[in-house]
């Protein structure tokens, strides 16, 4: 693209604002390689890029870009099995963590079925994940200059030596100083450091008295910094353990260091595509800053854009304009008196043209149309060179020869006040033959000028259109809006006037100018004066227009609220009888339903009073078979034992088992027989009196089932990992069995963890049956970790 179009058209400071919007040096280094392209599909692309993170911003917010950094040389180092520094570690653990957290930031637009961010999810779903790296850096590294303890559990074990051996030196200095024989000898009783070890400050006369290594004296010579022979093999040591922590840190950099060597290539690509990220979210502030739009795009050579602001203006004073060429035309020529708007007008279509081709959005309203330029020349304000020597002209004249010379196809050229600087004659002239050159090679043209043989030129030609800068001769200011198809004045007589010239001065000026001159001025003067009559009724016509359709809206709504009257009328009719029918339906439901039931009501009924007849035949059959049994057979094994005692050894007859009574039967001869470790209740119909062998039978097995539990028990239960539900049934069981164990001491262990655990087990402690005391565990036993239970 044309450099010195771009100077004149103020590209950079769209550029300076951009690099305002970039969170890194990486953004910020590709927006100021940022130029507009003359490519179609590639403008396209860029234009997406740049709608694409506005509906993200507007939608979601900024995404994570904090952090992110260029570590390109700490790559290229790691690559080459450099040890990194701490604070290139953590700029690398920085960058992946924002790769981390971009991802995670579009997977969650992504829920949404809506999301369309195709470009931008695609650079984002390359970016590479390490978190292990990340973690690592970040639990090893606290600062530039600090590494963690954490980071290797040799670290923290050499820094606790070391802590421990300061203490032992300053307790060691402690004794010295405040020795009554040594404080003489001291010009302070305090220890300082010198060359890293610790020293006391000793008075330059009681050197000899006091052995020690001088590492320092004071500027006056008065005090000597000495390390007493006592503390000095202490002080060694110390040395040799940072000595020993210095090389665990260079061992734990080293090891960072080849986590990042492996996956560099893959870490390389992120600082790219983070860049590029960050890049197009800065085009997407900027148009939301700008309030641009997307324009639309052709490569036909038209270009139509809405209320435009120029970018560089505060947007609540700037003037929106419309301006439009290469459809029904191809050249414009706009006049006007000057600061009417002129050159901002022809700055503010050069510079949104260069921002859509660079792929930013225009600050303009919805639907303006950008043409992708070839080139776009420019021939704005004052070019004079002092050194060359050149007039103002020579110098406007020189680049206009340029751009003749460059111009192609698919070019957009801008020129103000062209001819310019010279005789008016000549240099209305030269301009006409300019722009007519143009004109037939069809290249897009909009020129600035005050010649009124440019304006009869325009209306004279095809594809040349007028324009005109309004003017407020009333106000003596002007609007700067744009009126295409209409030539401007430079209105020097109105305004003159009334500013308070002379009205005869006025009449002679106007005697020096040619009939045909006075004739085109009062004609453009009298299409203005129409002009504003027809704009007047137009926004007469508008207002009617607009109250015309209120009144219709208002008309359609009290249509649409009478429909809707009707509407409700007729559902709630509708609704009605739909709830008689529903509730006869309902009423019939309920009679079947009530013959039903009763229905069931008697079968039931009847199967009752079957089941009981059954079951009384029933009865009676077992009860003669028994009879029967009992008269053939003739075999009564056993009689009911009569005068049960509590403690009386019997054996349940149907389950062939050996028991104790443990309650007298009642009135029904029901009672409970301990049977092991089982309680059983029986009738005593069932029951007979056992020998002695069956006795000494049970309590061998009573002993042998006692003993087997004693062998199994454990002085010790595991509950960690287990819910609380789980573990005071598992508690309640183990303390039975150490119970009948005879377990005297048991250590439960539930861990440290959120409490929970051992204050439910120590729930269940307070109140069982077996529990005597407990307490919680010694530091030796495993502290809170454990609880302590003594057995009654």
């Amino acid at each position: 693209m044309n450099k010195r179009a771009l100077r004149v058209l103020e590209y950079h400071k769209i550029i300076d604002k951009l690099q305002q919007k970039a969170e890194s040096s990486l953004g910020k280094d590709m927006v100021s390689k940022l130029e507009p392209s003359s490519e179609f599909e590639i403008v396209q692309s860029m234009q997406e890029e740049t709608n694409e993170a506005m509906n993200i911003l507007l939608k979601r917010g900024n995404p994570p870009l904090g952090g992110i950094r260029d570590i390109s040389n700490e790559l290229r180092r790691a690559k080459i099995g450099a040890v990194l520094s701490p604070r290139g570690l953590l700029n690398t653990a920085d960058l992946l963590r924002v790769s981390r957290r971009l991802k995670s930031f579009i997977k969650n637009d992504k829920a949404d079925k809506k999301s369309s961010y195709y470009i931008i999810e695609n650079y984002i779903e390359e970016l590479n994940e390490y978190k292990s790296i990340e973690d690592s850096i970040f639990n090893s590294i606290i600062s530039e200059e600090e590494i963690s303890d954490n980071a290797s559990s040799t670290l923290r074990s050499i820094r606790r030596k070391i802590e421990t051996k300061k203490q032992s030196v300053r307790s060691k200095l402690s004794s010295i100083i405040n020795s009554t024989q040594n404080k003489k000898y001291l010009q302070e009783s305090l220890v300082t450091m010198r060359n890293d070890r610790f020293v006391v400050p000793v008075k330059q006369e009681y050197r000899v008295q006091f052995p020690g290594l001088i590492h320092d004296q004071s500027s006056s010579g008065a005090t000597l910094f000495i390390e007493p022979m006592a503390i000095v093999n202490m002080n060694n040591e110390l040395n040799q353990l940072r000595l020993e922590e210095e090389e665990e840190i260079k061992r734990i950099l080293s090891e960072l260091s080849a986590m990042i060597a492996e996956v560099v290539d893959e870490i390389s690509t992120n600082v790219k595509l983070l860049g590029k990220i960050d890049f197009i979210f800065a085009k997407g502030k900027l148009a939301l800053d700008m309030d641009a739009i997307k324009p639309k795009l052709n490569n036909e050579g038209y270009v139509s854009i809405k209320k435009a602001r120029h970018p560089l203006i505060d947007k609540k004073a700037v003037v929106p304009i419309d301006i439009y060429v290469g459809k029904e035309f191809t050249s414009l020529v706009i006049t006007g008196p000057n600061t009417g708007g002129k050159t901002v007008t022809l700055k503010t279509m050069g510079l949104l043209t260069l921002m859509a081709q660079a792929g930013l959005h225009i600050p303009s309203a919805s639907g303006s149309i950008i043409n992708i330029f070839k080139e776009v020349f420019a021939d704005i304000g004052d070019e004079q060179s002092i050194e060359q020597s050149l007039s103002t002209f020579s110098a406007h004249m020189t680049n206009i020869i340029d751009i003749l010379n460059s111009v192609r196809d698919n070019s957009l050229v801008l020129f103000d006040e062209l001819g310019a600087g010279t005789d008016p004659t000549e240099g209305a002239a030269l301009a006409i033959s300019i722009l007519e050159y143009l004109n037939k090679n069809k290249i897009r043209t909009v020129a600035t000028t005050h010649y009124s043989e440019l304006k009869l030129y325009a209306l004279s030609n095809d594809n040349v259109e007028n324009a005109a800068v309004e003017f407020d001769v009333e106000t003596l200011s002007p609007t700067y809006k744009l009126l295409i198809g209409i030539a401007g004045k430079s209105n020097a007589f109105e305004i003159s006037k009334k500013l308070g010239l002379q009205e005869f001065i006025i009449k002679e000026a106007k005697k020096h100018i040619s009939n045909e001159s006075i004739q085109f001025e009062d004609i453009l003067t009298d299409i203005e004066k129409d002009r504003t009559i027809t704009e007047k009724n137009r926004e007469e016509s508008e207002a009617l227009k607009k109250e015309v359709e209120i009144l219709r809206e208002e008309l359609l709504d009290k249509k649409d609220k009478i429909e809707k009257i009707k509407r409700d009328a007729q559902r709630k009719a509708k609704v009605e009888a739909r709830k008689i029918l529903s509730q006869a339906k309902e009423d019939a439901d309920n009679i079947i339903k009530g013959i039903k039931d009763l229905s069931v009501q008697i079968e039931k009924e009847k199967s009752k009073r079957l089941q009981e007849s059954k079951e009384k035949l029933k009865i009676k059959i077992d009860k003669i078979d028994t009879e029967l049994t009992d008269e053939v057979l003739n075999v009564p094994n056993y009689k009911p034992p009569k005068n049960l005692s509590v403690g009386d050894t019997v054996r349940i007859v149907n389950l062939n088992q050996v028991g104790t009574v443990i309650s007298l039967p009642d009135e029904n001869g029901n009672l409970t027989v301990q049977v092991g470790i089982m309680k059983v209740n029986v009738n005593i119909s069932n029951l007979q009196i056992t020998q002695d062998e069956e006795n000494e039978q049970i309590q061998k097995s009573t002993r042998k089932f006692i003993a087997k539990k004693t062998s199994y028990a454990k002085t010790e239960i595991d509950l960690r990992g287990k819910t609380v539900e789980e573990a005071i049934l598992d508690v309640d069981k183990y303390l039975d069995d150490a119970y009948i164990s005879n377990l005297n001491l048991v250590t439960i262990i539930h861990g440290k963890g959120t409490g929970v655990l051992r204050q439910g087990v120590r729930q269940l402690l307070k109140k069982h049956k077996h529990v005597k005391s407990y307490r919680q565990g010694e530091f030796s036993e495993g502290g809170t970790g454990v609880t302590v239970v003594e057995l009654k």
